[in-house]
C-alpha cells in the first residue's frame, strides 16, 4: 500500500501534464495490484477516523498517473449513505457521449493532487455513457450521472494531462455559474 505523500503534487510534477499511454491486456500483474492498492487506499481514505489518525485526504477517485504511472487507468470508489461502495475499476476509457447540461460541485471540486483549495466553477457533463475496460479485459460501457459523472470526467482529464484547475477560468472564476446546475 502506498501513503498520501506518494501522490504526486501537480505544482512540482511535470508527469501530471503528461498524456497517458493505453494499456494492453492481459494486465501485468504489477498493474493489477496497483489497481487493488489504488482503490483500497480511495475507500479507507473515506474512513474519517482512519484519515484523521494517518493524515489521509479523504478522496473519490485516482489515476495511475497520480503515482507517476503513466498508463490510462483510474479507480474510482463512492461511499453510499448506507456504508457500502459503488466502486469502478477503469481501463483504456473514452467518453462517448455526453449530455448538453452541465453542472459543477458547488463546494469546488478537489484533487488528491492539489492541496489547496482552489475557488472557482469547472464546468462537468451531467451525464456520460463511457466506454472501458474492466482489469480483466472485459469491454463495459456506462451512463454515469451527477457525481460519478463528474469523478469519471475528472479522472479521464488525469490521464489527458489535465487538472481540474485548468478548466476555471482564470479571470472570472465563476463565469457561467447561472447557466449550470450546481450538485
Amino acid at each position: 500500500m502506498f501513503k498520501q505523500s506518494d501522490i504526486l503534487d501537480y505544482k512540482i510534477s511535470k508527469i501530471l501534464r503528461q498524456k497517458s499511454k493505453e494499456v494492453t491486456f492481459p494486465l501485468s500483474e504489477e498493474d493489477k495490484e496497483l489497481i487493488y492498492n489504488m482503490i483500497m487506499y480511495i475507500r479507507i481514505s473515506q474512513d474519517e477516523e482512519y484519515a484523521e489518525k494517518n493524515d489521509v485526504r479523504a478522496g473519490m477517485g485516482l489515476s495511475a498517473v497520480q503515482l507517476g504511472v503513466l498508463k490510462r487507468f483510474f479507480v474510482i470508489s463512492y461511499k453510499n449513505e448506507d456504508g457500502t461502495f459503488l466502486e469502478y475499476k477503469v481501463v483504456n476509457p473514452k467518453i462517448i457521449s455526453h449530455s448538453e447540461e452541465e453542472i459543477y460541485v458547488e463546494e469546488g471540486e478537489g484533487c488528491l493532487s492539489v492541496n489547496d483549495y482552489v475557488e472557482g466553477i469547472v464546468p462537468r457533463y451531467a451525464r456520460c455513457t463511457v466506454e472501458y475496460y474492466d482489469e480483466n479485459g472485459n469491454k463495459k460501457q456506462i451512463r454515469v450521472r451527477e457525481e460519478i459523472a463528474v469523478a469519471f470526467q475528472h479522472e479521464i482529464d488525469h490521464l489527458d494531462g489535465i487538472i481540474f484547475t485548468d478548466k476555471i477560468d482564470k479571470k472570472e472564476p465563476f463565469k457561467n455559474k447561472d447557466l449550470m446546475r450546481a450538485i
